[in-house]
């Protein structure tokens, strides 16, 4: 088909309001998507919204070997909750063995990172009703799940509840009303540090949470925050503030889940970005990046004999996830951790934090510059000036994605050279004085 028909054809059968040039997959690479209608090349910093780790054709996804074996997992599609093949087991062993931290027994897999997160929760209202009694089949519905401001956590049945950024994602559905709770953000001064008073956002928000646990009692089953809250602005909380939570969540017995979707799986530099808060979970969700979305929990489940990772078919689903997303997941964990991909992320996010804060010093519109390894961010003066600069960036061949009302998100992948960094930089730059007046 004819790149320049693209839009026209799928704009006949359904809405189509994606990004204004068509892909080429075989010419698009590394950093760069590449337009079949114009022949030009986008600077990838928004990553398929943070899906795409490692570039794209990287030159370990074209070796014979891999290209043989998805080529044979694509023919068919099995059940993988039910028929198991070879290629399943080497990726489950893969990931939960080079990806999973220790102390995290279970594993659950399916399409989709929304339905990660509602599987997290049904695992918690599992095990809230089981370990204070509930049996019958409809009493459940009493147990709550206590969620932060400006959460996104998907658009499916339980986590449309949750989610709490634009209206319009969540406007008119039907919704539970579960209780939620201030966001401690840290704001960051031009050097780095805390420039806002953190504690006292962390003390009206601890007040909220116990005034929730107070007047929902034993129904609270689970604490669910997204490590760095992503579309709800890039919001960095405190190791105290989640070590805070790990203690409402042992003291009321509710299990402490960590949202990764966004920011899990080497994004931050390590596997998962919890592990640089020092604080664990009892469940974490995960997805885009790992293309094989999913759970993983802690031994903590197991203070319940008869919890959902015992039990057959309380959490399922047909497809079990897809094997041919199993099999890239498997191939990106060799070529992440063999190159130490994730090391690359560091020094090229500390590289870009301190170009961008060296940027901030010199307009007045750009602050509170932000971020780890390839999940960076900045926040600037309204929402007009912020959509300005994502429109300027996409003139100036720059993919970048607006977060919160009015920040700026960048996703890097993980291949991201120094002279990308700086060419970014230089464009960026280039753009700032432009919308200095919107």
């Amino acid at each position: 088909m004819a790149p320049n028909a693209v839009h026209e054809i799928l704009g006949r059968h359904q809405l189509a309001d994606g990004l204004p040039f068509v892909m080429d997959l075989e010419r698009s690479h590394g950093s760069w998507i590449h337009d079949s209608r114009t022949g030009d090349e986008f600077l990838d910093f928004f990553t398929c919204f943070a899906s795409w780790p490692i570039g794209y054709n990287h030159p370990g996804m074209l070796e014979p070997e891999f290209r043989k074996e998805i080529e044979l997992v694509a023919r068919n599609k099995p059940a993988n909750s039910d028929i198991y093949t070879s290629h399943m087991a080497d990726f489950v062993e893969t990931f939960a063995t080079r990806v999973t931290p220790e102390g995290f027994p279970h594993h659950f897999w399916i399409d989709g990172g929304a339905l990660a997160v509602e599987n997290a929760i049904k695992v918690a209202f599992d095990w809230k009703a089981r370990k204070v009694g509930i049996d019958k089949v409809d009493d459940g519905n009493q147990l709550v799940v206590l969620h932060f401001n400006a959460a996104f956590h998907g658009r499916t049945g339980y986590t449309m509840s949750l989610t709490n950024t634009v209206p319009d994602k969540i406007a008119l559905f039907p919704k539970f009303d579960w209780p939620r709770v201030h966001n401690p953000a840290i704001e960051f001064a031009q050097d780095g540090s805390i420039a806002n008073d953190i504690e006292a956002e962390e003390a009206r928000a601890c007040a909220e949470i116990e005034a929730a646990f107070a007047k929902y009692e034993n129904r609270v089953a689970a604490i669910l925050i997204e490590t760095m809250q992503g579309e709800g602005g890039d919001n960095h909380f405190r190791p105290e503030f989640f070590q805070a939570l790990r203690g409402y969540a042992d003291q009321h017995e509710a299990l402490l889940i960590y949202d990764e979707v966004q920011v899990g799986f080497f994004g931050s530099g390590t596997p998962w970005m919890w592990q640089q808060l020092g604080v664990a979970p009892d469940i974490v969700a995960f997805g885009k990046k790992t293309q094989v979305c999913g759970i993983y929990a802690s031994k903590r489940v197991d203070e319940v004999a008869d919890n959902v990772f015992v039990r057959s078919s309380r959490i399922n689903s047909t497809w079990g996830a897809n094997l041919v997303d199993m099999v890239r997941s498997k191939r990106m964990i060799e070529i992440i951790l063999d190159e130490k991909l994730h090391e690359n992320a560091v020094e090229r996010g500390e590289q870009f934090v301190t170009g961008l804060r060296a940027l901030a010093g010199e307009h007045a519109g750009v602050s509170n510059v932000r971020g780890v390894g390839t999940l960076i961010a900045f926040t600037c003066e309204n929402n007009s000036s912020r959509d300005a600069l994502l429109a300027h960036l996409m003139d100036n061949k720059i993919l970048a994605l607006a977060s919160g009302e009015v920040s700026v998100r960048f996703r890097m992948p993980l291949v991201v050279t120094a002279e990308e960094i700086d060419l970014a930089l230089e464009r960026i730059g280039t753009c700032l004085p432009i919308i200095a007046s919107a």
